[in-house]
């Protein structure tokens, strides 16, 4: 692969580099989530697939950035951030609000001419289906609250009064973002193939609504159902990157090379 000859250490974090990999992948985190949840995936996948990792502001070492709460202009900056990777058409994975982040992504990475060779959308329905959602306008308690159901978060960081102030205006601003967010509805679908993830038990998305990413894509489409809620993926790990793994091999150019640019 192309080894770039810059990178954005404020947004993209490769925790395990790995120049000689095949592939290479971009992971985007859900709501309130770091770059730091995806550090087990990049110590598995390496070094067959580098992983790099999107961090957004407000949180970890950028908590003290303003975060962004509107999807396009996080898509646009997560963007910029990885031209220097473009030429080699990474994949993408995104859970919950990363799959709407790495969507948007996906589509600029079509217009700019290097689309990814697959984009991996876990935990979240189509961009074309919305439900009438307001965590955003609840107090930090009905915040918290909707944390606790989800299992997400490390119970130690909902429990410690300190640590809430420091996160809560980062989750906040994501959950204003993803509820807010409405895909275009005259947008062509992406070219790229899709492959959804979706727990069986995930109370924020349905089969149908999961199913309806195939209208996004001109591509191939594939669905895979695990075992589990919304946070299947904490709580099989394994399963999942193991399936994440055999997605990248079927999406991957003979001997490892990238299909040319359009």
């Amino acid at each position: 692969m192309t080894e770039p000859a810059a990178g954005n250490d404020t947004w993209i974090r490769r925790f395990h580099p790995a120049s000689e990999a095949a592939t290479r992948l971009v992971c985007f985190p859900h709501a309130g989530g770091s770059a730091t949840f995806y550090f087990p995936v990049s110590a598995t996948l390496s070094p067959g697939v580098e992983v790099l990792t999107v961090q957004y502001p407000g949180r970890q070492d950028r908590r003290n950035e303003p975060p962004i709460d509107d999807i396009p202009s996080l898509a646009d900056a997560v963007f910029e951030a990885l031209r220097p990777w473009l030429a080699d058409r990474p994949a993408l994975f995104g859970h919950s609000m990363g799959s709407i982040v790495a969507f948007e992504v996906a589509r600029r990475m079509e217009e700019h001419g290097t689309p990814p060779r697959v984009l991996v959308a876990s935990g979240r329905r189509a961009p074309s289906r919305y439900r009438g959602e307001g965590v955003h306008l609840r107090d930090d308690d009905g915040v918290l609250a909707e944390l606790r159901k989800l299992s997400g978060t490390d119970p130690r960081l909902l429990a410690d009064e300190e640590l809430q102030r420091m996160v809560l205006p980062a989750i906040r601003s994501d959950y204003r973002a993803i509820e807010t967010y409405r895909h275009l509805a005259d947008a062509p679908p992406l070219s790229c193939p899709i492959t959804v993830f979706v727990g069986d038990d995930d109370s924020q998305v349905t089969l149908e609504e999961a199913k309806a990413w195939q209208e996004h894509t001109a591509g191939a489409f594939d669905l895979q159902l695990f075992e589990g809620g919304h946070f299947y993926l904490a709580d099989r790990p394994a399963a999942t990157i193991e399936r994440l793994s055999e997605v990248l091999s079927d999406h991957a150019q003979p001997g490892g090379d990238h299909a040319p640019a359009r």
